[in-house]
């Protein structure tokens, strides 16, 4: 089965005072970098990088390979959704299911993928839970891909598929990585 990640690196980091998030360190890494070493060690196929906000930057510090490919968002400050979109159009035909990543959330364990990705055909969405809490990344059947295609603004993806109650597995993962994101100064300081 054909497995691929969708990784969101569009975004403005507005709420980090200038800084963009995604290139500053943890532990002397650039946080893009820990987010994608932690997916491209797990079983996935392909990873899809979107890039908009400062992209070539945010290019040089990707180390390019064979499983990355990396595409520019022109509307990224519309929101997340329209990432999400453009990472869904690049898909490779082959793919099966679809992991949503955010760029700032370099803890998710690549353990974490893989288990996920073991109950990628017992539902359409699966939704990794820490403590009863939904977190990321969140994995998609391509059944879901024309759903998802219909998102606006800045909202994920996970949002629109609530009322698909149904289709969705809640997966208990203890990976406190899940719901941990980077997204103001505080959180690089502890």
């Amino acid at each position: 089965t054909m497995i691929s990640a969708i990784l969101l690196a569009a975004g403005q980091s507005k709420r980090m005072r200038g800084e963009n998030k995604l290139i500053k360190e943890i532990n002397g890494i650039p946080l893009i970098k820990l987010s994608i070493i932690n997916i491209l060690e797990s079983c996935i196929n392909e990873l899809i990088i979107i890039t908009g906000h400062e992209n070539q930057i945010l290019e040089k510090t990707i180390n390019k390979n064979n499983k990355i490919k990396i595409f520019f968002n022109h509307h990224y400050k519309t929101g997340m959704a329209s990432s999400i979109k453009k990472g869904i159009e690049n898909l490779s035909e082959e793919t099966k299911a679809f992991f949503i990543c955010l760029g700032d959330m370099p803890m998710i364990k690549k353990e974490t993928y893989n288990e996920l990705i073991n109950y990628v055909d017992k539902k359409e969405i699966i939704i990794p839970t820490y403590k009863n809490q939904q977190g990321n990344p969140v994995l998609f059947s391509i059944k879901m891909k024309d759903k998802i295609m219909n998102i606006q603004g800045d909202v994920g993806a996970k949002e629109i598929l609530k009322k698909d109650n149904n289709k969705v597995l809640n997966l208990p993962i203890n990976d406190l990585g899940i719901i941990k994101n980077y997204n103001t100064p505080k959180c690089f300081d502890c």
